[in-house]
C-alpha cells in the first residue's frame, strides 16, 4: 500500500486529535499557571515583608538602646509574621540586622583617597574612620539600634524554595531570595550620644 493510499484511508479520521492537542498545549498552559502563581506569591511575600519591616523599625525607633528585651520581642514578631506566610521557614532562615548612624549623611562607606583610581581601598591609601571603630567598613554605621536621635537602618533577609519547580526549567534559581530595608530616625527620648574619637586618617588594610 502506497503512502498516498494510507493518507487517503486514515487522513479523514480525527479520532484522538483532541488528546494530541491537549498533550501539546497542557505542559505550556500548566507552566504558565504555576509560574504566575509563583510570581504572585513572591510579590505578596515581598509586600508583606516590607510592611512588617517598616512597623518593626518604627517600634525600634521608640525603644531606648538599653531595652534589649524589647528589641528581642520586636525581632520575634517579625520572624513570626514571616513564618506565617511560609511555614517551611525557621528562625535561622530569617536574618535581621540593625545598623545605626549619627545622622543621614554618615550612612555611607568610608571613602579612601583612591590614588590609583581603582575604586577600592588599596594598601597604602588613606581613609577616614568616621564611626571611630578602627575598622574600614562597607558603610559608616555601627551595629545595633544606636541611641536617641540616631538614624536606624533595619533590614530583614530570607530565602525559601519556590512553590513550583518551573523556575528550574528556564534557568532561574530554585530559591526565592527576599529582602526588605527601611530607615528611621530614633525618637529624641534623650540626648544624642556623641561618638567619641577624632577623624584620624588611617591606612587601608
Amino acid at each position: 500500500m502506497s503512502m498516498r493510499s494510507l493518507f487517503e484511508k486514515f487522513g479523514p479520521n480525527e479520532r484522538g486529535v483532541t488528546a494530541i492537542e491537549f498533550a501539546i498545549v497542557a505542559p505550556v498552559f500548566l507552566a504558565l499557571i504555576m509560574g504566575g502563581l509563583d510570581f504572585g506569591h513572591t510579590l505578596y511575600m515581598q509586600a508583606v515583608l516590607q510592611g512588617t519591616v517598616q512597623k518593626a523599625a518604627r517600634d525600634s525607633s521608640l525603644a531606648t538602646g538599653a531595652e534589649t528585651a524589647k528589641k528581642t520581642i520586636i525581632d520575634g514578631n517579625v520572624r513570626s509574621a514571616v513564618r506565617d506566610l511560609n511555614t517551611s521557614l525557621t528562625d535561622n532562615d530569617i536574618q535581621i540586622t540593625r545598623t545605626s548612624y549619627g545622622d543621614f549623611t554618615q550612612a555611607q562607606a568610608a571613602q579612601p583617597e583612591d590614588a590609583n583610581q581603582d575604586g577600592v581601598c588599596s594598601p597604602g591609601e588613606v581613609w577616614i574612620d568616621r564611626n571611630f571603630n578602627d575598622v574600614y567598613d562597607a558603610n559608616g554605621g555601627s551595629s545595633g539600634s544606636g541611641g536617641a536621635k540616631d538614624v536606624l537602618v533595619y533590614s530583614v533577609r530570607t530565602s525559601y524554595p519556590r512553590l513550583f519547580p518551573v523556575a528550574a526549567l528556564i534557568g532561574f534559581s530554585p530559591n526565592v531570595n527576599l529582602s526588605a530595608t527601611t530607615v528611621m530616625a530614633n525618637q529624641p527620648y534623650g540626648d544624642q550620644v556623641t561618638r567619641a574619637g577624632s577623624l584620624t586618617p588611617r591606612n587601608c588594610p
